[in-house]
């Protein structure tokens, strides 16, 4: 099959593949008379394929063919809706770009579609009074995320450290005098509970904060690298300097001097390792709704499987990796972490009616269980994860004042798993103004063919109608996304 390095091309698909259908008129007008032949139909890529292949008896051609422009523009094809004599192509050369064409088999003219155009003629296969309705509903999500620098090259995707870090410093870059001042704001801004940490007031602009920081830097340089923060903390406190910036002489210096690089001249490695050591994160909400979450006697009950485990190992390593940045930093500050989840009082015989249960092998973490509550009280048995919907809305309230009883206040991060649990920390995070993170592995649009076309037949089972509309809302609304492999990105 052709690579796409191949094609170093400018112009769009309809614009080259005219010129390529020409060069092979005979072999793609039996191509697309097989596409055509069986009427109107959904087909997928690997039917497109199955079809080329057919239609093409010479061997030598048929390579010839697959390994130039049309195979390369086949083979990217995700899917395409035939309604003879046109075949709509959804291709997708590179990951997070797609361009929509439609052909005519008669006389193999293509141009340009939209997107709206494209899901018409999807919509056509199964209703077609919809699909030509001038009032149907349209939303376009991609409004939402208009102030945001946008990845537009596929190398980016999961380099999105990097690319915020380019960004900012771009940001700070053009005009240092007033650029600075939301950096030092951010600064001036960060507390554990109320308790300052790394400057204090007295530091309110960006030359007295440069001054200090020098300061500090050659008072450090004199110093042993392994004496203690809390040996000459008075001293940096003179300065207007407070904890946070390490726990002993070497680490302190190197954080002071990497703000100052910042300050002086931002680059992204710069300000990415700065962020990255700043104390901005000592407790964590995950919500995981759905299914018995437990620690024992759960697994392979309806529901519950592999994101149980998923989310303890993740609670594990989270807790070990905020221990040793607390302890970089220099704070004496026990991180907190709850996996929110439902509280089920029919059990069956596991501890998913325990309201708190401490995780095993951690010191700080824990399952907080809440329960669904409708006008009638709680509910107690177990729900599957396709009707949960209409109760999360009040679960995200109850949720929000227990968390902010048991943690005494916000949490720093909420994550949410699934499509349920994302769409509560999404309603949680709006209300609470904390950053949110969304876990989008487990997206059921792809487990379920055709499920976006087909959702009038599956709804009344899944009720996919408010399931993707909790991924798109989460998605939007989350400050970043976590995934486990580059597939899930980038499919």
């Amino acid at each position: 099959m052709a690579s796409a390095s191949i094609f170093k091309r400018s112009d769009t698909i309809a614009d080259s593949m005219p010129e390529a259908l020409r060069k092979s008129r005979y072999q793609m007008k039996r191509c697309f008379a097989r596409y055509v032949s069986k009427g109107r139909r959904l087909m997928k890529s690997r039917q497109l394929m199955e079809e080329l292949e057919k239609a093409l008896d010479d061997k030598t051609e048929k390579d010839k063919l697959l390994e130039g422009f049309l195979g390369y523009i086949i083979s990217s094809t995700q899917e395409a809706v035939v309604l003879p004599p046109f075949v709509a192509l959804a291709v997708r050369p590179h990951p997070g770009i797609w361009e929509f064409v439609r052909a005519n088999s008669e006389d193999l003219s293509v141009e340009d579609i939209t997107m709206s155009d494209y899901l018409k003629y999807k919509e056509t296969i199964y209703d077609e009074r919809w699909a030509k309705d001038d009032n149907a509903l349209e939303v376009d999500f991609g409004a939402l995320d208009v102030h945001m620098p946008r990845l537009t090259l596929p190398s980016s995707i999961g380099n999105g450290m990097q690319f915020i870090a380019r960004f900012t410093s771009s940001k700070l870059s053009q005009n240092p005098d007033d650029s600075m001042k939301p950096l030092l704001e951010y600064l001036l801004a960060l507390n554990h509970r109320g308790e300052k940490l790394v400057i204090n007031d007295s530091l309110n602009t960006v030359v007295k904060l440069q001054t200090a920081l020098l300061l500090a830097e050659v008072f450090v340089s004199g110093l042993p690298k392994e004496t203690p923060f809390q040996k000459f903390e008075h001293r940096f406190e003179e300065w207007g300097l407070l904890k946070g910036w390490g726990d002993n002489a070497e680490h302190v210096k190197e954080t002071l001097h990497c703000l100052s690089e910042v300050l002086q001249a931002p680059d992204p490695l710069n300000l990415e390792k700065f962020f990255g050591g700043l104390p901005t994160i000592f407790s964590i909400v995950i919500f995981s709704p759905h299914g018995y979450f437990g620690q024992a006697d759960v697994l392979g009950l309806p529901d519950t499987g592999g994101q149980v485990v998923y989310i303890l190992d993740q609670v594990k390593a989270l807790e070990e990796e905020l221990l040793l940045r607390i302890k970089r930093q220099g704070l004496l500050v026990k991180p907190q972490i709850l996996v929110v989840t439902r509280l089920i009082p029919e059990a069956r015989g596991t501890k998913c009616n325990q309201e708190l249960e401490p995780i095993l092998d951690t010191k700080h973490s824990h399952i907080l269980r809440v329960p669904f509550k409708t006008q009638s009280g709680i509910l107690k048995q177990w729900m599957s994860r396709f009707d949960v919907y209409p109760y999360l809305e009040r679960y995200a309230e109850d949720a929000t004042d227990r968390i902010l009883e048991l943690m005494e206040g916000k949490p720093d991060l909420i994550i949410g798993n699934y499509s349920d649990g994302n769409l509560v920390a999404s309603l949680v995070a709006s209300k609470l103004g904390v950053t949110q993170a969304t876990i989008a592995h487990a997206l059921e649009k792809t487990k379920y063919e055709d499920s976006d076309i087909k959702w009038k037949e599956l709804e009344p089972k899944y009720h996919f109608s408010c399931q993707f509309t909790a991924d798109v809302i989460a998605m939007n609304s989350a400050d970043f996304i976590i995934t486990s492999t580059y597939q899930e990105i980038a499919g």
